[in-house]
Parts: C-alpha cells; sequence; structure tokens
C-alpha cells in the first residue's frame, strides 16, 4: 500500500514575521534560491506524493500561481538568450498535481487538516507543514520511514519527532514514548506542555501520515485555546481510543528549519546559502571577514 496524497497547510497569517508577510505568504519567503514552500513539495515529490492538496487561507494566491506553468515568462526567457535559466523552473515538470482549498476560519492545525477529508476520501495521507523544511536543501526522506512504518505497523498514525531544549518544549505537541530507538509506540501525546510536566523532549517535527481515522478523532476534538482545534488532541484521542501511534525521529543530517520566526528563518537563509554551490564560498569569506571585523 503506497500514499500518493499529501496534504500541506498553508493558511496561517505569518505574524511572527510580519511586516515580511504583510501581503506574502511565510511560505513564500525565500531561502536561499528558493521560497520555502518548494522545498516542502520537492521533498513530497521525491518519496513519491503525486497529489498535494494546499490548505490555503486569504492571501494565499501567489502559491497557487506559483506552482502554475507560466509560458509568457518562458517564451520570455527564450526569446532573450537566457535559456538556461529555464532548469529554475524543473519543479513546474515535477510528477505531482496540485489542488487547493481554503482553510475558510483560522481553527488551528487540526481544523486545516480536516478541511482535506472531502478530497482525502477514504485513503491514508502524508501531512507536511508549508513552512517547515526538513534538512538542508529538503535533503529527506522522512516521509517515506513514515509510510513504510505506517504500513508495518498497521497504524493508525506515525509522526516525526526531534529533540528539542527542554525549556522549548512549551512550543510543540510533545511525545511519552513507550520505548527508546529511531522508530517507537507513542504512549501519549501532549500539547504544549511546560517543561516540567512534559514527559520527554520529543517533539512534533511537522510531518505525519494518517489513516482516514483521524478525520473522525477531528471532529470530536473540542476546541482548545483561541478556540483552535489542535492535531496533537486528535492524534491523543486516537491513542486513547486503542489505535497504535508511533513516532519516527528525524536523523541528524536532518534539522528541522520551522520558519515560524525572524530568528530561525534568518539561520536557515544563512546556511542554506552557505551551501549554495555557486554563492556559497563567496558568503562564507564574506562573512568570516565581517566576523573577524567585529573582533578586531
Amino acid at each position: 500500500m503506497d500514499i500518493h496524497i499529501a496534504v500541506v497547510p498553508v493558511a496561517g497569517l505569518g505574524t511572527r514575521l510580519l511586516p515580511a508577510t504583510k501581503s506574502q505568504p511565510k511560505e513564500m519567503l525565500p531561502v536561499g534560491r528558493k521560497p520555502v514552500v518548494q522545498y516542502v513539495v520537492e521533498e513530497l515529490t521525491r518519496v513519491g506524493i503525486q497529489r498535494v492538496l494546499f490548505i490555503t487561507g486569504p492571501a494565499k494566491t501567489s502559491i497557487e500561481n506559483y506552482f502554475d506553468l507560466n509560458g509568457e515568462l518562458i517564451q520570455l526567457l527564450r526569446e532573450t538568450g537566457k535559456e538556461d535559466l529555464l532548469a529554475e523552473f524543473e519543479f513546474e515538470r515535477a510528477p505531482v498535481q496540485s489542488f487547493y482549498t481554503r482553510q475558510r476560519q483560522l481553527r488551528g492545525l487540526g481544523h486545516a487538516v480536516a478541511c482535506a477529508q472531502s478530497f482525502v476520501g477514504d485513503q491514508p495521507f502524508a501531512v507536511a507543514l508549508g513552512d517547515s523544511i526538513i534538512g538542508v536543501n529538503a535533503q529527506s526522506d522522512v516521509v517515506r520511514r513514515l509510510t513504510q512504518c505506517f504500513i508495518d505497523k498497521n497504524a493508525a498514525a506515525v509522526v516525526a519527532f526531534e529533540e528539542v531544549p527542554r525549556n522549548e518544549v512549551r512550543r510543540y505537541g510533545i511525545a511519552q514514548p513507550k520505548s527508546d530507538g529511531e522508530i517507537f509506540e507513542i504512549a501519549d501525546v501532549v500539547e504544549k506542555p511546560s517543561a516540567e510536566d512534559a514527559p520527554s523532549n520529543l517533539a512534533i517535527a511537522a510531518r505525519y501520515v494518517f489513516a482516514p481515522s483521524i478525520f473522525d478523532a477531528l471532529a470530536r476534538t473540542k476546541p482548545g485555546k483561541d478556540g483552535e482545534i489542535q492535531l496533537t488532541d486528535a492524534i491523543r484521542l486516537l491513542i486513547q481510543e486503542g489505535g497504535k501511534v508511533y513516532g519516527v525521529r528525524l536523523r541528524d543530517a536532518e534539522p528541522r528549519f520551522d520558519i515560524g520566526n525572524f530568528d530561525s528563518y534568518f539561520r536557515a537563509f544563512v546556511e542554506f546559502a552557505l551551501a549554495d554551490a555557486k554563492h556559497g564560498p563567496a558568503l562564507r569569506r564574506h562573512l568570516e571577514r565581517l566576523l573577524n571585523d567585529s573582533h578586531s
């Protein structure tokens, strides 16, 4: 059983990145050469996803435009002798279909995923948050590993996790694992606990695979803080009702870049720019001069 559908929530307002996100989705902010959401789609395409449903919101039409064909631009590049730039549009020819639906009320991640029910139907599917890149240049196969675990364990859900500092657990959904190892069964998962109450420092890391039973759990999940329906709470309900839920740890070579605030955005941009084969070496020399000058 292969999984060919992915849901990519991109409806958030990105208020922690204002004013950069006043008229531009945070998912369209460039990290190195590409916008954030392109890395996400390329990661999904490489592991066999064939259909991507974007859960959008107001002022997100630039995402639709970005993944559409732009014949006029292609023709202009050809007419002006800039055919070499056509290679930058390879993602337009990827074997993946893009679909879009709007989250009409911003009521949390769980509500956003629930908006995909009519599209997904009775099939298992992946979820990849549109503002998080896994691995430098999205060189990660974590969705493939989640899928394999989902199949092997006949799971209700499989979730990616990363270790975070204890003082940051309050920002994430945190797992209570039943065992150690790269793959582990989850006894419980808690949304944004305090450092004292957190059952571990394993934080949900923006990638999931679900059986369609998640939609029933979401429909029965009560709104939490600010009236939002939390995906973590629906996963917890699956566990409480006997569903098998597993975690898969991100590997050392798969750092998560959460483009949710300026600190993480700046760090991601610098790291990706330094990894650029053409411009990275010159940027590294420039940064070294800046740092040396600041200490002289």
